[in-house]
C-alpha cells in the first residue's frame, strides 16, 4: 500500500493511549517499521516499540496493556524478552522490550537511516515491492527474505 500521511497521526493516538495506560512504566514510546518512514509504502499496521524496565516483569505492564484494549499475540523469552500485542482490528502492533536492548536500538537506527536517507529508502522499498510479488509461506518467511537489504542497510548506518 503506497505510503499514508495519516500514519502519523495513528500513531499518535497509540503513543497517548499506552502512556496513559502505562504511565512512568514506559520509559520509551517510538514509532518503528515502514509506516514511521514517510513517503514509504507499507502495509497499514502502525508498529510501536515500548521500552520498559523489565519486559519479562509481565505483571508491571501487562494488565494496563490488556486493560487499554491490547490483545498479548506473542511471547518470546529467548528473543530479548519480546512481547507482542496488537489490536482487535490488527492494525497496530506493540513491541514491548527492556531497557537496554539492543534490538530497539536497530529498530531506530534502520527507521532514522531510511527517514534520512534517500537511496536507502528507494533499495528497500524496491526491495518489498519486488517481494510482496511472490507467494510466501508465512510473515516470518518474507520477513527473512528481507534480511540481507536490512542488514546493509543498518551497517551502513552503524558505520555512519
Amino acid at each position: 500500500m503506497d505510503y499514508d500521511p495519516a500514519w502519523p497521526a495513528l500513531f499518535a493516538k497509540h503513543a497517548e493511549r499506552l502512556r496513559e495506560a502505562l504511565g512512568d512504566v514506559a520509559l520509551r514510546i517510538e514509532h518503528i517499521g515502514s509506516t514511521s518512514v514517510p513517503g514509504l509504502a507499507a502495509k497499514p499496521i502502525i508498529d510501536v516499540v515500548v521500552v520498559v524496565q523489565d519486559s519479562s516483569d509481565e505483571a508491571s505492564y501487562l494488565p494496563a496493556l490488556i486493560a487499554a484494549g491490547y490483545e498479548l499475540r506473542v511471547r518470546e523469552p529467548g528473543f530479548h524478552e519480546h512481547r507482542m500485542l496488537r489490536t482487535p482490528a490488527r492494525d497496530t502492533h506493540v513491541h514491548v522490550y527492556s531497557r537496554g536492548c539492543a534490538e530497539v536500538r536497530r529498530y531506530l537506527l534502520f527507521r532514522d537511516r531510511l527517514r534520512s536517507d534517500a537511496a536507502d529508502r528507494e533499495l528497500y522499498a524496491l526491495t518489498k515491492r519486488e517481494l510482496s510479488t511472490r507467494d510466501w509461506p508465512s510473515m516470518d518467511a518474507y520477513a527473512t527474505a528481507k534480511t540481507g537489504v536490512v542488514e546493509a542497510i543498518l551497517g551502513r548506518a552503524i558505520r555512519e
